[in-house]
């Protein structure tokens, strides 16, 4: 029996990542022939996009796909971008070497991060072709560029390189490559159309980085182009420490036996985000453990006891220890604005509304859900709305069904917001797309393919939450819409009957033909609201004009009450009417007296926004007469805002006391640290418009009867 032990224990050996990965490349993404070249595509683009966000370089991607032999699937395919290129020295590790990145132990929104994409790449197309990647990179410092033929030695884990050397490098105009990274792959794959192709890919890329300009040519030779609608890079995240609540024992003990700090006061401080002099001292003592204690002489006890009072199973009076969320400045959400834009260059629509919630946490990770709804237009509507999923900016392509945020819409009834839906379960059918975007430093997926996202309940619960306040917005605008639609078709009718029956009958009685104001006014017995959001060429703003008309008997008294985009840098301008900030994002207008047959107007500009940002204002107003055109203000709803206003400046605050925290050299308690107070909305005196009423009778669109 021995001797079976020992031959046993002889066939034993190591294996290397990269050799494990070769037999089973199906956890790369790479285990059909169509979906092989979308990862490959995949994989170069989210190295190229963010390489250039890193370097501050607004990305122009050009992808290019052959048909080298149809017969045997063999595809060519060729990117280039305009990033800052890579070192010739570091050329062969990017390509040539698993496990190999700068982003793996950096806590902060990325698109790749362990290091395995574009290597896996050069794996596959080596493993079905035989063929190398070839690789060609100019950095800016350089007059050429350093070109190679990368493959990879999966027993090592380690590049293996040929015909290296350095060339020119032009562009298309004949002028030379300032910087740049171009990769040149032949692989077995097989080129598709339809929903899960290279192209849908690309089309959900641009939709997600509406910074970029990305070119593509199909095998066709037909070209593909998605402009660049922002000339803003993503916001520039940085790195933050771990947060004590997403720390697991192995891990602690690695950082304790790894730190050179003095004591475990300064352990505390120099290690971990959310932890400020009074939450150092709290931990100690609810691990019973003394600040002074020196790092060696820390057990495993102790490190235990040291990670329960991070979890707040031991207590400091009879409490957690209190901690501060971790920095929320790791994340770079693409913004509303970013999204309406996005959404709009890529699908024909009439009506788009995103959203945007505030910075969360989980398991100590923070993360940011976005949402947008495109609704109308050509979209077909007997058939299930597009669900448009992204990870870190990244398209989700596969494993729809399994996927947490698709489980986030299907958990919401969208009967009641328009849309069809079979017993109020599942995927909602209509002429719609729904985009949502998790942004987080920990994006949780299924498998290393990163094609759906794992269960998470604080996710979940954050994306369903904004998936109800988006439907919230598509049934108020199919609302208005159908109210619009029927007091339009009213006032016309009588527009056109009632003036041919006065002169009618000021004919036949020999009479002049009666004033008509009072009676199309008490026929209408309404309150309308127009508004338009149009683009001043020359002030290079955004200018708004709310309109109110009272067809009714007697005055009305409104708070009107709009949108603008206030969380995106825009400042309101040229607002005479006055008024008051209702919330982040929601001014409000007070009018006491709207008399019968009046016409108001409230105008004001937009500024610190480019051409499309802003195409549409939401009118809401509080009052007892119902307003056409206009949504009643949800009391909830403004309540809802406000909480995120005040969660987004609690954020603010806890990056700037981490800052602060960061920078302390001394971990003696802080006597000036107190609670951050609530923020109360910043209100101005409302001001009585004096607009001067209409001479006549107008009619529903301003236009004289």
């Amino acid at each position: 029996m021995s001797g079976i032990a020992q031959k046993l224990a002889s066939n034993q050996k190591q294996v290397a990542i990269s050799e494990f990965f070769e037999k089973n490349k199906h956890f790369l993404g790479f285990d059909s022939l169509a979906r092989s070249l979308i990862t490959a595509v995949k994989e170069a683009v989210d190295n190229a996009l963010d390489a250039c966000e890193e370097a501050r370089i607004l990305p122009t991607i050009r992808i290019q796909i052959s048909k080298l032999d149809p017969k045997k699937d063999i595809i060519k395919l060729v990117v280039e971008d305009n990033g800052p290129g890579i070192p010739q020295k570091s050329i062969e590790k990017v390509f040539g070497q698993l496990l190999f990145g700068s982003r793996f132990h950096a806590i902060r929104q990325s698109r790749g991060q362990q290091g395995i994409g574009i290597t896996g790449v050069v794996m596959y197309c080596q493993l079905t072709t035989g063929r190398t990647t070839h690789v060609r990179s100019k950095i800016a410092t350089e007059p050429t560029a350093a070109i190679v033929d990368i493959g990879l030695d999966t027993r090592k884990n380690k590049a293996t390189k040929a015909n290296a050397g350095r060339e020119m490098w032009y562009n298309e105009d004949g002028s030379s490559k300032e910087h740049g990274t171009e990769i040149t792959a032949q692989m077995k794959a097989k080129y598709q159309k339809g929903r899960q192709s290279v192209w849908q890919y690309l089309r959900m890329t641009s939709i997600v980085n509406p910074h970029a300009e990305i070119i593509f040519i199909d095998p066709e030779g037909e070209k593909h182009h998605w402009t660049r609608v922002t000339e803003r890079l993503p916001t520039k995240v940085e790195s933050i420490k771990p947060h004590p609540h997403g720390i697991e024992l192995g891990q602690l003990q690695r950082m304790v036996s790894e730190s050179n700090d003095l004591n475990l006061n300064h352990f505390l401080l120099n290690n971990f985000s959310g932890v400020t002099n009074r939450a150092r001292k709290e931990l100690c003592q609810a691990a019973e453990l003394e600040g002074t204690r020196k790092m060696k002489t820390l057990k495993g006890d102790d490190i235990r006891q040291l990670l329960e009072a991070f979890q707040g199973e031991r207590l400091f009076n009879g409490q957690p220890a209190k901690l501060l969320k971790p920095p929320t400045n790791c994340l770079s959400p693409i913004e509303e604005i970013l999204i309406k834009k996005g959404l709009s260059k890529t699908i024909d629509s009439r009506f788009v509304t995103t959203l945007t919630r505030v910075p969360s946490v989980t398991q100590g990770n923070p993360f940011q859900v976005e949402v947008g709804l495109i609704f109308g237009g050509t979209m077909a509507g007997d058939k299930p709305v597009e669900i448009l999923r992204f990870a870190n900016r990244v398209p989700l392509m596969y494993q729809q069904g399994g996927c947490l945020l698709t489980k986030a819409i299907e958990s919401v009834d969208w009967r009641q917001y328009g849309l069809d839906q079979a017993g109020g379960k599942g995927v909602p059918k209509g002429p719609a797309a729904i985009l949502v975007h998790l942004a987080s430093t920990n994006v949780q997926f299924t498998s290393e393919a990163k094609e759906a996202l794992a269960d998470n309940g604080e996710v979940m619960e954050e994306a369903r939450k904004a998936m109800l306040e988006m439907g919230r917005g598509l049934r108020k605008h199919l609302e208005k819409k159908k109210k619009m639609a029927k007091t339009k078709e009213k006032f016309e009718l009588i527009n056109d009957i009632l003036p041919a029956i006065a002169e009618k009958s000021a004919q036949l009685l020999n009479r002049p033909v009666p004033e008509l104001s009072g009676s199309i006014t008490k026929i209408m017995s309404a309150v309308i609201c127009e508004s338009t959001t149009e683009w001043n060429k020359e002030t290079k703003q955004t200018d708004v004009d709310i309109v109110l008309f009272n067809y009714t008997t007697r005055p009305r008294a409104y708070t009107i009450l709009a949108t603008w985009p206030e969380k995106s840098g825009a400042k309101m301008e040229n607002n005479d009417t006055g008024g008051r900030k209702e919330a982040l994002g929601v001014w409000a207008w007070k009018l006491e007296a709207l008399q019968p047959g009046e016409r108001k107007h409230i105008t004001y500009s937009l500024s610190g926004l480019e051409r499309g940002d802003w195409t549409e204002t939401e009118i809401l107003f509080r009052g007892a007469q119902d307003v056409i055109g206009a949504t009643k203000m949800d009391e909830k709803f403004l309540q809802e805002i406000r909480r995120q206003e005040q969660l987004f400046l609690e954020g603010e605050n806890e990056n700037t006391q981490s800052a602060q925290t960061k920078n302390e050299s001394s971990p003696e308690p802080n006597p000036q640290e107190a609670p951050i107070a609530a923020t109360a909305p910043v209100t101005t005196e409302i001001v009585e418009p004096a607009v001067a009423p209409p001479e006549g009778q107008r009619t529903l669109f301003g236009g004289d009867v």
